[in-house]
């Protein structure tokens, strides 16, 4: 019950800190801090998902070291791909799973278990939370529930301030062409 508590608390914080950035890189450093934290794990990581490549490109990430993070590329067929179709799946062994796209880089870094968690808005496939145990660990459904409760917040904060930032560029450059405009007519 207290694991419970705390998650609440921490949604609620995360949900907060969120409704005031209008920045995509702080909310996702934000969403895999408070993961990382709320749950005492080796690591967190946010991935989102590029169309053209398909590969689950890392947005930030906390707890992992840079080596690992520059593993390669993370293919979205590949690496637990099956999370990404499916929702959340979570990997008690890492060593000797399949799906695992890098496992001597995982047992490298000290990882032992991996909960995949796709990031979902409005029907669209945009990411990936993803969380790094060091030790064996069963994901229990509030573990999920929870990192899925926060991977949605982020992602439709992240899809948001995209819109946000998508449209004050589009503002400038609107702006940046009436100058010229009026310096022509001038």
């Amino acid at each position: 019950m207290e694991n419970q508590v705390i998650n609440y608390e921490t949604m609620l914080k995360v949900a907060k800190s969120i409704s005031h950035s209008k920045d995509p890189e702080e909310v996702a450093l934000m969403t895999v801090d408070s993961i990382k934290t709320a749950l005492d794990v080796k690591g967190c990581a946010l991935f989102l998902f590029n169309r053209k490549t398909d590969e689950l490109e890392l947005a930030t990430s906390f707890g992992l070291s840079d080596e690992y993070i520059d593993k390669g590329p993370v293919s979205a067929l590949r690496s637990i791909a099956q999370s990404l179709e499916d929702g959340p799946v979570a990997i008690y062994d890492v060593a000797d799973d399949p799906r695992i796209q890098y496992p001597e880089e995982a047992r490298k870094e000290g990882i032992a278990s991996i909960l995949s968690v796709p990031i979902v808005v409005g029907g669209n496939l945009i990411g990936a939370v993803r969380v790094y145990t060091s030790e064996p660990w069963e994901f229990t459904m509030n573990d999920v529930n929870f990192v899925q409760a926060l991977a949605q917040i982020a992602g439709g904060a992240i899809n948001m301030a995209r819109y946000v930032k998508g449209l004050k560029s589009s503002i400038e450059v609107l702006k940046t062409m009436k100058d010229i405009q009026e310096e022509r007519s001038a």
